[in-house]
């Protein structure tokens, strides 16, 4: 099975984040930039469960600007096989307009999972996953804690986080998960069957 993540390149978290003085945006030259600390936390998912044996590929995608190469580089650096840079230029993309790209994507890659994080610190939407499963029409575990495969049945049990504490959910693969920042405490584990 591949695993196709998406990871995005944002104003690094511990950096603190002014104002442009026209009050047109937010200042981001010379800037430190980094990968979203949600996106960081997906990509570490698919590498523990590509290491179980329940994966084969990892691969991370990024859209937007020639900058976001080196969110690419620190995603291959972290493990990831190969990487997807799709150039959007340096215009802000909407989570609609990703969600389409990485629709493309998963047409062309065909993996058997979508990991994204559960939103980027720097818009805050949180959209992304939900709208490329819908376009996809695939099922979805957002907010993920815990995600276990059993690739026999070929698919995913995944704890998730709601308001009043956790959710299980079982997913047909390919599905989307969206990671959330409790992910840390947790292990992937992988189910080969009796």
């Amino acid at each position: 099975m591949k695993i196709l993540v998406a990871v995005k390149r944002v104003i690094d978290y511990a950096v603190k984040v002014r104002v442009k003085p026209n009050k047109s945006g937010v200042e981001t030259s010379n800037v430190k930039m980094s990968m979203n600390p949600f996106c960081e936390i997906a990509l570490e998912e698919a590498l523990r469960i590509r290491e179980s044996g329940a994966a084969k590929e990892v691969v991370a995608v990024t859209v937007g600007p020639a900058q976001c190469a080196d969110t690419l580089r620190t995603a291959l650096a972290m493990g990831a096989d190969r990487a997807v840079h799709v150039d959007a230029g340096a215009a802000p993309v909407l989570p609609l307009s990703v969600a389409k790209i990485l629709r493309a994507l998963v047409q062309v890659e065909q993996p058997g999972l979508l990991i994204l994080g559960k939103q980027a610190i720097d818009d805050d939407c949180n959209q992304t996953g939900q709208m490329v499963a819908g376009l996809l029409k695939w099922p979805q575990g957002t907010f993920a804690s815990k995600v276990v495969l059993d690739k026999e049945k070929q698919v995913a049990t995944v704890e998730r986080e709601v308001d009043g504490g956790l959710e299980t959910l079982c997913l047909d693969l390919p599905a989307v998960i969206t990671t959330a920042s409790r992910y840390y405490e947790c292990t992937a584990s992988y189910h080969a069957g009796p």
